[in-house]
């Protein structure tokens, strides 16, 4: 499709139509209007499979333009995008050198100017459209490889990067170096021509070997849900010499994108500090650390930070005798430890009991021992785990709800 064929497509979407039929199956649309409904069909679809993720966008912009579902499916969402802004100061010059759905660079240019690049003419045609009435961001067609070199010496603050995460064949990849384009041969260029980077990369890569490829890294964020380790943030630093070591952050945002907990460590940090256990007992508050603080794994620091123990040096199981409301992860309340065995599991299984379930530091998963006790979900948590004297345990919880503010 020509380039007026993309801009065309996207801005003829009936938007009356599409309203009128919102809640209909797309697929029952499809077959009964054919490609004569095509754009508005995709504006439907995508709205049901990602109005929650980017629930601020569409309020803000009730006419937004989805160019494919692939798009919106690999696209930030508003809470994660909020705090990439954060990342930004008033007044940068900055350049999205990956910008797809924009989200990102739409977020950031409430606070400052920012040139977005991206390859994929329909995504670029459609940015423009959504970008239309923000005066703040100008879009590019480009290879941001190529556009880099055309770029003069030191005219950008910040550049900010995603690269894609799909293989040709279309499979995942992880590491920098099989993502596209890949950072880790554009160092020089980025160098040359910004003050500092920042990289989105998968949650699965392992921290300290990324670290080892980037070495003005200043900073590497976990960022996450409560529920969910989403990616790592690498902030790299080209204006100053390179840190002893890089600042690892573990944080931990709602679904505005506000910080609830956040936890900032040096590996020396971690490695130095002492590990402190405890027996759980009736009682005893239970914590369990979200996904981001897991990934971080600050495991020794958090019982120097916080009044908590670990179960034992191997189980990421934390426990108190007053509750810590500051404490970065899920707190619950003690209610029933038993010893775990063959003829406890089977009396178990019998119960058929209704608990969520976590395993740390057992020989199970938690989806074996769920099968293995023919449980279903229930409001109760059953953390199967292994003590400090060695012994297997099965520890049952209660959430702790918070008291709403008057």
């Amino acid at each position: 499709m020509c380039y007026f064929g993309y801009f065309l497509f996207f801005m003829d979407c009936d938007f009356p139509w599409i309203n009128q039929h919102i809640t209909d199956d797309p697929t029952r649309l499809s077959l009964r209007f054919g490609s004569q409904r095509a754009a508005d069909i995709l504006q439907i679809e995508c709205r049901r499979r990602f109005g929650t993720k980017l629930r601020h966008t569409l309020a803000l912009n009730p006419q937004f333009i989805f160019p494919s579902a692939l798009a919106g499916e690999q696209s930030t969402s508003d809470a994660l995008a909020a705090f990439h802004a954060s990342l930004i100061s008033d007044g940068e010059q900055v350049a999205d050198l990956t910008a797809g759905l924009g989200i990102d660079a739409m977020a950031i240019a409430r606070k400052t100017h920012i040139v977005t690049i991206d390859l994929d003419l329909a995504k670029v045609d459609a940015l423009r459209i959504n970008a239309r009435l923000i005066p703040n961001l100008s879009t590019i067609c480009d290879d941001c490889r190529h556009w880099l070199q055309l770029q003069p010496a030191s005219s950008f603050s910040t550049l900010f990067i995603d690269p894609a995460r799909r293989a040709a064949n279309g499979g995942r990849v992880y590491a920098l170096s099989d993502c596209e384009p890949d950072v880790t041969a554009m160092l020089p260029e980025l160098r040359r021509v910004a003050n500092r980077l920042i990289i989105k990369a998968s949650p699965m890569l392992d921290i300290a070997h990324t670290l080892s490829l980037l070495p003005e890294a200043v900073s590497v964020i976990a960022l996450g849900t409560t529920t969910e380790c989403k990616e790592l943030v690498i902030i790299c630093d080209f204006s100053t010499a390179a840190p002893s070591e890089p600042e690892i952050n573990a944080v931990t945002i709602a679904s505005d994108g506000s910080v609830i907990s956040q936890i900032q460590f040096t590996k020396s940090e971690e490695l130095s500090a002492q590990i402190a256990t405890a027996d759980p007992l009736p009682g005893l508050w239970l914590y369990q650390p979200y996904p981001a603080v897991m990934k971080a794994a600050p495991m020794r620091l958090l019982s120097s930070r916080f009044p908590a123990q670990k179960l034992s040096p191997q189980s990421h199981i934390w426990l108190s005798s007053e509750l810590i409301p500051d404490f970065p992860g899920h707190a619950y309340r003690v209610e029933q430890v038993i010893p775990c065995s063959s003829r406890t599991l089977k009396q178990l299984a019998n119960q058929r009991i209704k608990a969520s379930i976590t395993t740390s530091n057992f020989p199970m998963t938690a989806d074996q021992l769920r099968t293995r006790l023919r449980a279903s979900d229930g409001p109760h948590r059953l953390f199967a785990s292994t003590d400090s004297a060695g012994s297997r345990i099965l520890i049952f919880t209660s959430p702790f709800i918070p008291t709403p503010s008057l």
